[in-house]
């Protein structure tokens, strides 16, 4: 007869087997439980990458363009066209005549809508023809008697019964009637127009090759509200010039006169009314060995862009008062005869003699769209005011529509990453600012002052948690008590729960003014508490015996808190009156007038003491476990050899600890590189490229908390502020792939310890 076990009986026992499957099935809960976890996790990061890079993706699209549809030149007979326009919506377009007619038809179905009579002088032609900035939609007619004729095309928009009407209609800015430019009724050859809201000017060469400048001023009496027109007139002599273009600047300031072999003048409209001889002999060549054959600004007036006989496009701005070229653009090895402006970007179109066309912009150096629209040269083109449009009249009298696409022409590598020359600005630089008042201003999209903030804040960060943490924790795991490291560790873990909204608005408004009126102090407590604690630990030595074991082992890092303490306040006693002596009794000032180093109450160093706080319990808590975790025969067996405990502590325990003791550096390196709201609130959130430990600085993370609120969705801000998320995404994701190979190496390195 067979026996069974007991132990077996136990294990069919059917409660026993009950709980073996509860448990197992437990098991099985838990793992796939922890799977989910894990890869959704993994699909989470996946998923906010390719989000990332979905928002980003159309910033590299390039440009195109589609022909929409042609049509007949309507109302032929109001003369030929001197120049194009059309209004906002696409839907109204504007041809102004050889005969002073302002023809306005539709743009979609080229249909006449209305045709316009300017006023002409009896007994006079019309000579010259010139249009103001675009977006003022003014345009100027000068005539064989020196007279001209001023007039605005403009819009109104109504929805009756809610359906959009737009009625085109005529203004006259200086009158219905003539206005006066030569005294001399010398015909106009040439003429240039610019209005603004308290002046109007006028600039005409006259067929007896003389520069005349006419300004009407507008002044009102502030009691009765009467406007009267101040005219202002000048002229200067050309001499033996040969001038083939005029323009005018819309802040009426400055005239650019350009010869077709290749020479500009650039005058001061100043000059020439306070009868300044200004410097017509001096000029600037600004093609070698060919014409210039076409000249328009750039919007903003501030960049003249210059086409010339080799088909290339030059863009020239004044540098500290001298024309220098900045870029060089190419459509074909063919004359250019058109270049239009974008109105509200730095960007321009241009044609050549044979029909082909580039579309540019300027601030990212991009070369956008090259196409042949046509197989003969235009006669006339013109851009939208949104740039969306392109209209273009041939010489057979047909005007051709093409729709353009080109959301994002002002990112490049080199306008992300390179230093660009900004107009206005005397060298190339690292700039971003994303956005002005001005509609004509130049965006400023370099991240690589972010990309710089980013790392001198985190460099700063780690230079102070680094030492505190890594040694504190060696210190606390391997030499501290057990009973002061129940203390310790868990009051320095309690520290990373403090938020960093609350630490940013400690060292903004607390630390920041603090550390300005004591920073001699702070010099000081930087130098005198390691010092002290050296002489410390050597008086140390020398005292009685009996003293020393009094002290617990474990417990001598607690006599150092009253020595530190003691320190700090003498620090801070002795700095006033040695600022006085030393430093004329403001150390902030004496930096800047004799270093030239320049003071921000929040610069990087308030942002490494704030930001180092919030790190160093991240990796003190990691590098703690990480030493306390060190098998004890490793320890033991070097002590048993005959190490001391600092030679155990240095050969054995850190490189036994060092892949630990790396991640944790790498944590906090990550959590310092994403760190937000210390540096929003702690720096003065600019964007410079200075790596002063007195100057401020903006990071990445900061500059997206600060811009998504005000950007436009869709809009070229917007996505470059989410290129900005990614650029962050990628840093912390190679830093910790880095961490992360560094540490299994080091693991197997010193495993066999």
């Amino acid at each position: 007869m067979k026996t069974t076990s007991p132990i077996l009986s136990a294990l069919n026992n059917p409660r026993i087997v009950r709980l073996r499957h509860w448990r197992l099935l437990k098991d099985k809960i838990a793992r796939y439980v922890m799977t989910i976890g894990g890869v959704s996790v993994i699909i989470a990061i996946v998923l906010i990458f390719f989000y990332l890079l979905y928002v980003v993706l159309p910033l590299l699209l390039p440009a195109s363009m589609r022909a929409s549809h042609s049509f007949e030149l309507p109302a032929t007979v109001a003369g030929a066209t001197l120049h194009l326009a059309v209004e906002e919506k696409n839907t109204i377009g504007v041809r102004f005549t050889d005969q002073a007619h302002a023809v306005f038809f539709n743009v979609q179905e080229g249909t006449l809508i209305a045709d316009n009579t300017l006023v002409i002088p009896a007994g006079a032609t019309i000579t010259s023809f010139a249009a103001a900035d675009p977006a003022t939609q003014v345009v100027a007619y000068g005539f064989s008697n020196g007279q001209v004729i001023v007039a605005q095309h403009a819009y109104d928009i109504s929805y009756p019964n809610g359906v959009r009407t737009i009625k085109p209609y005529l203004k006259y800015p200086f009158g219905e009637n003539t206005l006066t430019v030569d005294e001399q009724g010398t015909p106009l050859r040439q003429l240039a127009v610019q209005v603004g809201e308290q002046a109007n000017t006028l600039a005409a060469i006259t067929e007896d090759n003389r520069l005349v400048l006419v300004t009407v001023a507008k002044e009102t009496n502030f009691l009765t509200g009467a406007v009267a027109l101040n005219r202002t007139s000048g002229t200067l002599s050309l001499n033996q010039l040969k001038i083939t273009h005029l323009l005018l600047d819309k802040e009426q300031r400055i005239i650019y006169l350009s010869d077709s072999d290749g020479q500009i003048w650039r005058i001061t409209v100043a000059n020439i009314f306070n009868k300044i001889a200004p410097p017509i002999a001096n000029s600037v060549r600004v093609v070698q060995n060919q014409q210039i054959t076409a000249l328009t600004f750039l919007t903003g007036d501030i960049s003249l862009l210059v086409g010339d006989s080799s088909g290339k496009i030059t863009q020239w701005f004044p540098v500290k008062g001298e024309l220098k070229q900045i870029r060089e653009f190419q459509v074909q090895q063919i004359p250019i005869i058109h270049i239009a402006s974008e109105e509200r970007r730095k960007g321009f179109l241009a044609t050549d003699r044979e029909g082909n066309m580039g579309l540019f912009h300027t601030t990212a150096e991009r070369t956008l769209l090259k196409e042949r629209l046509i197989t003969a040269a235009f006669k006339h083109i013109t851009l939208s005011p949104r740039a969306n449009n392109l209209l273009a009249e041939d010489n057979q009298g047909k005007l051709y529509v093409w729709a353009i696409k080109n959301q994002h022409p002002e990112i490049s590598w080199s306008a992300l990453w390179g230093k660009v020359w900004y107009e206005s600005y005397p060298t190339p630089q690292y700039i971003w600012q994303s956005s002005s008042a001005s509609s004509d201003f130049e965006p400023k999209f370099s991240l690589t002052p972010l990309a710089f903030g980013t790392f001198k804040a985190a460099f700063y960060a780690m230079l102070l948690a680094v030492p505190l943490a890594v040694l504190g924790a060696i210190y606390t795991a391997y030499f501290m008590s057990p009973g002061m490291r129940k203390l310790v560790k868990p009051t320095i873990e309690i520290m990373a729960a403090l938020p960093t909204v609350i630490l940013g608005f400690l060292a903004g408004l607390w630390l920041a003014p603090t550390i300005e009126t004591n920073l001699l102090g702070v010099f000081l407590l930087f130098s005198l508490i390691p010092l002290s604690v050296l002489v410390f630990a050597y008086t140390w030595n020398f005292l009685p015996k009996t003293l020393a074991y009094r002290i617990p082992d474990g417990w001598q890092a607690a006599i150092l808190v009253p020595v530190i303490l003691v320190v700090s306040w003498l620090a801070f006693t002795i700095s006033q009156p040695l600022e006085a002596r030393l430093f004329n009794g403001n150390i902030v000032q004496w930096l800047t007038t004799e270093w030239g180093i320049s003071f921000d109450q929040r610069n990087a160093l308030i942002v490494g003491i704030a930001m180092g706080m919030a790190v160093i319990p991240n990796i003190f808590s990691i590098s703690e476990d990480a030493v306390f975790s060190v098998p004890k025969h490793l320890t033991v067996g070097s002590l048993a050899l005959g190490a001391t405990p600092w030679q155990t502590m240095t050969r054995v325990v850190i490189l036994t600890a060092s892949p630990g003791i790396f991640s944790a550096i790498m944590i906090g390196m990550g959590r310092a590189v994403g760190e937000t709201m210390i540096v929003l609130m702690a720096t003065g959130n600019t964007p410079v490229m200075d790596f002063s430990l007195f100057q401020g600085l903006r990071t990445l993370s900061a500059n997206i908390a600060v811009e998504m609120p005000e950007s436009e969705v869709n809009s070229t801000h917007f996505r470059v502020l989410f290129l900005a998320g990614l650029v962050l995404f990628i840093f912390t994701f190679f830093f910790n792939t880095l961490a992360e190979v560094v540490r299994q190496r080091l693991r197997r390195k010193y495993s066999s310890l």
